[in-house]
């Protein structure tokens, strides 16, 4: 068990009886009481974000995480299958856990996993990634008055607005922060 003055940003650990992940810390004091350290933690299962103070005297158990780039290998009823590539060990992800990154993600893609007491539970994507383009409607110009642009539909079934020239079969760079688009490759 440690001190909540030991708890560092992007640690993870045991509250409420589930794992968090230390998204900002900041120690406070206040004239005559004692100090206390403000959290704010992400439940790792579940997604939600809370802030809470922890005093001095309170202890907490900081996990022990490992982060390993994997690359998806498939998806089948089980989940989704990830692989390393240095010991070819196979990682499968439930569905719940990659909602807002299914859309980024193609076979042979790599990602980072976090893992916590050697258990997966959450995916951190990269800056960007390349997607093949394989829907793209026809170019009309015409009434514009600024950049024109298009939605066009990934490998991934994911919609991204583009510029006219991008068609289908051409490979693109999309961010994963705002699914926007970044170019060509």
């Amino acid at each position: 068990m440690a001190s909540p003055t030991d708890i560092r940003k992007g640690k993870v650990i045991l509250y409420n009886g589930a794992p968090h992940l230390v998204l900002d810390m900041l120690h406070r004091t206040q004239g005559r009481q004692a100090g206390f350290v403000q959290v704010t933690l992400r439940n790792l299962s579940s997604g939600s974000s809370t802030t809470t103070k922890l005093r001095s005297t309170d202890s907490v158990e900081i996990l022990i995480t490992d982060t390993r780039k994997m690359e998806l290998s498939y998806v089948d009823q089980e989940g989704w299958h990830f692989m390393d590539p240095e010991t070819f060990e196979d990682v499968v992800l439930a569905e719940s856990l990659l909602e807002d990154a299914k859309g980024f993600l193609s076979e042979g893609n790599a990602v980072d996993v976090l893992l916590v007491n050697d258990e997966p539970v959450q995916i951190q994507l990269p800056a960007s990634v390349e997607l093949e383009v394989t829907e793209a409607p026809d170019a009309v110009r015409g009434d514009t008055s600024g950049a024109a642009m298009k939605p066009v539909t990934v490998s991934t079934g994911l919609v991204i607005q583009t510029p006219l020239f991008v068609k289908t079969g051409d490979t693109i760079k999309v961010s994963t922060a705002d699914k926007g688009y970044l170019g060509r490759v």
